[in-house]
């Protein structure tokens, strides 16, 4: 069940905030909203709802242990818990992927393959993995106190609106709002707000876009022209900021309707004239939770500058494994952390003497590259991909075929997006305050997120599967 379905939006969604409301005050709350979300993850996951249940136990467990212990079990009670955490999503996510690099080196030996059936990926298993570890690290530090029962820790893992793609919400963040927060009905309407936003985001902008690049990136590269190879890549580009930024408003726009607040995951990302900016921008609660929880402990920057770099290639290597058990996003990693180190080697102060337009083309066209790889199968295809994109591959005089994919719905949903991409959104929002203030202005906004949840949910009728990039994570 994803947030952009019928079945969320018009059954699921209505029975949980009825309930959730007419427990107001209640110490069930909380129980009902828990059981919401179990049922909200067993919708599509049934038998594996039993690998969140058993991540919730062994971090209460842990966490326990933690707050009880002296100093030196504490840091072996930390370390059993990370190592609990991590073995739990190494076997879900990256048991296959080791067994076919394991068996690639036995074939070069002429050693017979191991052999290991297709293991499940449990939805949102990266997610839930590291608010556990947020979890038991902030209580190790000191940074929040236990919750020593079970559903407590439970509500914190497993909370529906971001519990399949975010945002990572830490534990120390949000450690009071589990017992203690406030419904207003000014919260309520401005997380319904926010919903919409980013359902129409989601479906009118992603989806619209997310078609061609798929279509596109279904091709050959031998297959493409230049200009095909570009377009798909500048659809995706949009697709996957909407798809995802879209996710997290919704997730944000939920949390708000009850009580939660959540931390923002996307600053227009691609207004940014650096790799460093990007990352300040884009998924910020994963980047700081690598910058939090890897990268100051290796050491962050201090010690010797060749340090500071390896720290920062060990993260972004984890932060590409993170995303995919598969070397295309092993690659984007360290392709990022790579430019990360160029820019911290003298290219920012370099960077800084251009203009501002300059510095702009230089990062859109780092991440479109980037984006191949991540968006490729495997890393012969994106290889090949990007040779057709600067005309060094072999490739088909498909430019004809521009026509069969630019309709005036794809023209206006690219439109649409590189003008929603920047920071014309904020300017839109101060003025929709403005306007609420005057004679007729909340008559004028209930008009606008009617008409966008209107169309949204007139494109959901027509499509069968809305699925969010984000989920295979």
């Amino acid at each position: 069940m994803v947030f952009s379905s019928a079945t969320f939006l018009f059954l699921f969604l209505p029975v949980i905030l009825t309930g959730y409301f007419a427990l107001r005050g209640t110490p069930l709350r909380n129980l009902f909203l828990l059981t919401g979300s179990l049922l909200f993850y067993s919708w599509g996951e049934t038998i594996y709802l039993m690998v969140l249940l058993l991540s919730i136990a062994c971090n209460t467990f842990f966490g326990n242990r933690i707050s009880r212990s002296s100093d030196n079990t504490r840091r072996l009670y930390l370390s059993a818990a990370v190592a609990t955490n991590l073995l739990l999503l190494g076997y879900f996510k990256y048991a296959n992927f080791i067994t076919d690099n394991v068996n690639l080196a036995l074939s070069i030996i002429h050693v017979g393959p191991v052999d290991l059936a297709p293991v499940h990926l449990p939805l949102g298993i990266s997610f839930f993995t590291f608010q556990a570890i947020s979890y038991i690290v902030d209580i190790y530090r000191g940074d929040a106190q236990v919750q020593k029962r079970y559903s407590s820790v439970a509500l914190y893992i497993a909370l529906f609106p971001q519990l399949i793609a975010g945002p990572i919400v830490r534990y120390a963040s949000i450690e009071k709002q589990l017992s203690e927060r406030t419904v207003s009905a000014t919260a309520v309407a401005e997380g319904i707000r926010r919903f919409i936003i980013g359902l129409a985001k989601k479906i009118l902008l992603a989806n619209a876009v997310g078609d061609v690049a798929d279509d596109i990136f279904d091709h050959s590269p031998s297959d493409l022209s230049p200009l095909l190879a570009w377009l798909g890549v500048v659809c995706y580009t949009l697709q996957i900021y909407f798809d995802f930024s879209g996710y997290s408003d919704m997730a944000i726009g939920l949390g708000r309707m009850l009580g939660f607040k959540f931390p923002e995951n996307f600053r227009h990302p691609y207004i940014s004239t650096s790799v460093q900016e990007f990352w300040r921008r884009w998924h910020i609660s994963l980047s700081s939770w690598f910058r939090d929880y890897v990268y100051i402990p290796l050491g962050g920057y201090r010690g010797p500058q060749w340090r500071v770099y390896a720290n920062l290639v060990i993260v972004f290597f984890l932060c590409g494994l993170w995303h995919g058990a598969s070397w295309t996003f092993v690659i984007w990693g360290l392709y990022h952390g790579l430019f990360l180190v160029i820019e911290r080697l003298g290219f920012a102060q370099l960077l800084q003497r251009l203009p501002r337009v300059a510095r702009h083309v230089y990062l859109l066209l780092v991440v479109m590259f980037g984006w191949v790889l991540f968006r490729s199968e495997n890393i012969d295809y994106a290889f090949g991909f990007i040779g057709t994109m600067i005309g060094i591959s072999e490739q088909r005089d498909s430019d004809g075929y521009l026509m069969l994919y630019l309709n005036l719905k794809v023209i206006g949903a690219i439109a649409a997006g590189i003008v929603f991409s920047m920071p014309i959104s904020e300017w839109i929002q101060e003025r929709w305050h403005r306007v609420a203030a005057g004679t007729g202005g909340l008559i004028v906004q209930h008009a606008l997120l009617i008409a966008l949840f209107a169309g949204a949910a007139t494109m959901i009728a027509a499509q069968t599967h809305n699925p969010f990039i984000y989920f295979r994570f």
